[in-house]
Order: structure tokens, then C-alpha cells, then sequence
């Protein structure tokens, strides 16, 4: 008796694609984080390759990310008009553009034009495209596993960038890490063909009264901060700026909302206590960690006088805290509420963060501050297994592109706001010491 042929169940056929898939998206992201780790740890082996100041690279590292939190609301738009996929695929070039830029770089200059703008515009396009693209090439629990792989792959680059830019520059050269991550990228695209783009059903139209506003906002903000640290006298007229361009965008949303014309973003959005939530956790999440990676760097360097080698090894018990915390989370997701792990991960973030504050100025070596490291390392473990689910499974296909542009907004808002608010205390302490 012969057997009938045996038939494969199609759900199988497709586990395969959809789990690289979200490899390659997890890889993205790694790309993404790993590329300001490289950054920080690599800062006095810049400065003295290319002749320049601690304070230039620095605002260099807060401009890249500010570029990047002031034109994701207009990168997530023009994510709808091309295409989310599109969008993705342009945004990875922007970036291997600035990370061969960074290879290449002779000059502050060239950093600044080709790694902390073009980069930064590249990350504008990249963020909310790649989270549009989960919520629409995944459902579920595989959804939810997606980002929490996405998150643990940003805990990854933060364990790595420390450690491998440190390894690099001290043994070969900070250049090699940028082609290491063109590398990366150029894998991660040559898998674009299992990525199903997610159609656009909505008005065609850019609202540029609201895009100049949100650059305006959210540049103005943090562009006072960088130039509070220069020593500036502009600063308060920046805030000002700033602050008022948000009040007036709020305000123009909501009219266009009223009158029945395209806008921005819809202000509907932010009536859901979830997404509100979601992302002002985002924000407090990527201000803490841009404060801690730039500011630790910066007095490990030039305080305690560490090559970068040793300031990746002092930074180790944050970043490896992080991702076996976020790998743990993102396995046990199912067995709790996401809002409970993201509770516990602000509290043990706000415990390590406060025990950091008094030990720092006096800490003699870097491994004096191994506990309180580990501690808001498992801290940011927790939230970034949790927080991009948390706000975004919820929110309904046709506003997935402005909630994602929003949530990334608020995070790149905070990581810029971190670093150089960070940064500038740092910088202005040790100028007074």
C-alpha cells in the first residue's frame, strides 16, 4: 500500500521567511543603535585623529540625533507618499552613505554633513518605516515577538557598541566599526524581497505648515541645549523657539483636524492613555540612556584618562545587563502585562540612575560602578523589550504610519535631548574642575 502524498502546512512554509525576516529588521535596528555606541566610546581617539574638540564631536553625536528627531514626523509622511518599504530601503542608505562617510572622514566637517545630517535624516525615514512594516508583515504573537526581538537587538548594539568600538580603536582603528556597519546593512537589504510593504489609504498631501512647525519644535529645543554648551547667548531665545512652535503645532493639528484638512499627524492619536503613555515612556526611556552613554564615556576618557577599550569594559555591566534583561523579557512576554514590566523597568532605571549621581565624582575606577550600572541596565532591559509593543499593537492599520512617526519622534526627541543635555553637564563640570 503506497502513501498519498503528504501535503505541508502553508503556516510552516511561511514561519521560516517571516522568522529572517524579522532578523533582518532586528539587524536594522542593531545598526541604528550600535552606530552612537561606536560613536561615544570612539570620541578622544576622533578628536586626536582629526585635530578637533571633545565639544565639536559631541555636538556632532547630539546632532546627528537631533536631525533625526526633527524630521521624523515628516519622514514618517513621506514613508505614506513612497511607500513604508520604500522608505525603509532609503532610509538604510542613508545611513551606509554616513557610516562611509565616517570611514572616510578627514575633517569635523565631513562628520557633520554626511554622518550627523544625512545619517539622521537617513534614521528619520528608517524608524517609523521599519515600525509600520512589523505591524503590517506581523500579527499576534509573532507580532509582539518582533518587537521584542527589535528591542533586545537595540539592548545588543548597546552591549556590543561599547565593547567591539573599544576593541577596534584601540587595537585597530575607530574606522573600521563604520564599515563593519555598511557591512551589516548591505545584508539587511539583501533581504528586502521577503518585506511586504503595507499600503496607504489616506490623503496624498503634505502638511507643510505642520512639518515646518514639528522641525522648528523640536529643533529648537535641543539646538538650545547645544548651544548653552558652546557657551552661547542665544539660548533662551532658542527654548522660546522651540516651546512656542510646539504650542502652535498642537494648535494647528487640531484646527486642521476641525476643518477637514490633511495635517501632519492626527491629534486623535494622543486621546488614547495607552499611546500617551506609550510614548512619553519612550521619551524618559531614550533620555536616560543618551544621558548615561555620553556622559560615562566622556569622564571615563577625559577624567579618569581610559583608552576606549577600557571605557567599553567600564561600560560593560550596563549594556550586558540590558540585553540578557531584554532577551529574558522578551521570551516571558506572554506570562505578564506589558505595562507591569515597563513599571519595574522605570524603577530599577530610576534606582541605578540615582545611585550613579553621587558615586560618579568620586569613583576612582570604572568597576566602582558596576552595581548601580547593572541595576538601570536591567532597567532599560525591561522597557525596551516592551515599550514599542506596548504602544503601537493597539493602534488601528490606517494610523500605524503617524503613531510609529510619533513614537519615534518621541524617542529620538529624548535620546538628542539626553545626550546633550548629558553631555553639557558633563562638559561644563569638568571645565570648573
Amino acid at each position: 500500500m503506497t502513501e498519498g502524498p503528504t501535503t505541508s502546512d502553508p503556516s510552516e512554509k511561511a514561519a521560516g521567511p517571516q522568522r529572517l525576516l524579522g532578523l533582518l529588521l532586528a539587524m536594522a535596528m542593531f545598526v541604528l543603535v550600535v552606530d552612537t555606541s561606536l560613536m561615544n566610546v570612539s570620541i578622544s581617539s576622533v578628536v586626536r585623529d582629526l585635530d578637533t574638540t571633545v565639544s565639536g564631536v559631541q555636538a556632532a553625536i547630539a546632532l546627528e540625533a537631533l536631525v533625526s528627531a526633527a524630521f521624523i514626523l515628516i519622514g514618517g509622511k513621506v514613508g505614506d507618499l513612497i511607500g513604508r518599504k520604500r522608505a525603509y530601503v532609503l532610509g538604510l542608505l542613508g545611513y551606509a552613505i554616513g557610516a562611509s562617510a565616517m570611514a572616510l572622514a578627514q575633517s569635523l566637517t565631513a562628520i557633520i554633513i554626511f554622518w550627523a545630517i544625512l545619517g539622521g535624516i537617513g534614521a528619520s525615514l528608517l524608524l517609523p518605516a521599519m515600525q509600520s512594516l512589523i505591524h503590517g508583515n506581523f500579527e499576534g504573537a509573532a507580532q509582539k515577538k518582533v518587537y521584542a526581538l527589535v528591542g533586545a537587538a537595540a539592548a545588543i548594539a548597546a552591549a556590543v557598541g561599547p565593547l567591539l568600538g573599544g576593541f577596534i580603536t584601540t587595537y585597530l582603528s575607530w574606522r573600521v566599526g563604520f564599515v563593519l556597519e555598511v557591512v551589516i546593512i548591505a545584508v539587511v537589504l539583501s533581504g528586502i524581497k521577503l518585506v511586504r510593504d503595507v499600503p496607504y489609504t489616506g490623503p496624498r498631501v503634505i502638511d507643510l505648515v505642520g512639518a515646518v512647525l514639528s522641525v522648528l519644535g523640536m529643533g529648537g529645543i535641543v539646538l538650545g541645549i547645544l548651544v548653552w554648551q558652546e557657551g552661547g547667548e542665544s539660548v533662551g531665545a532658542l527654548l522660546v523657539i522651540g516651546a512656542i512652535a510646539m504650542a502652535v503645532l498642537a494648535y494647528w493639528l487640531v484646527r486642521r483636524k476641525r476643518q477637514g484638512k490633511p495635517a501632519l499627524l492626527d491629534p486623535d492619536l494622543f486621546r488614547s492613555k495607552v499611546f500617551r503613555l506609550g510614548i512619553s515612556g519612550q521619551m524618559l526611556q531614550q533620555i536616560a540612556l543618551g544621558g548615561t552613554m555620553i556622559a560615562l564615556p566622556i569622564y571615563l576618557q577625559m577624567v579618569l584618562e581610559y583608552n576606549a577599550m577600557q571605557a567599553g569594559l567600564s561600560l560593560a555591566p550596563l549594556s550586558l545587563s540590558m540585553f540578557a534583561v531584554a532577551v529574558l523579557a522578551g521570551k516571558k512576554a506572554g506570562d505578564r502585562r506589558p505595562s507591569s514590566i515597563i513599571r519595574w523597568g522605570f524603577v530599577l532605571l530610576t534606582i541605578g540612575i540615582a545611585a550613579l549621581i553621587p558615586i560618579v565624582p568620586r569613583a576612582e575606577f570604572g568597576w566602582g560602578l558596576v552595581i548601580p550600572l547593572v541595576i538601570a541596565g536591567s532597567g532599560l532591559g525591561l522597557l525596551v523589550s516592551q515599550l514599542n509593543n506596548y504602544t503601537l499593537a493597539p493602534i488601528e492599520e490606517e494610523r500605524i504610519s503617524e503613531a510609529a512617526s510619533v513614537n519615534s519622534a518621541a524617542g529620538s526627541f529624548g535620546l538628542s535631548f539626553g545626550l546633550a543635555f548629558a553631555g553639557a553637564i558633563m562638559l561644563a563640570t569638568l571645565s570648573f574642575t
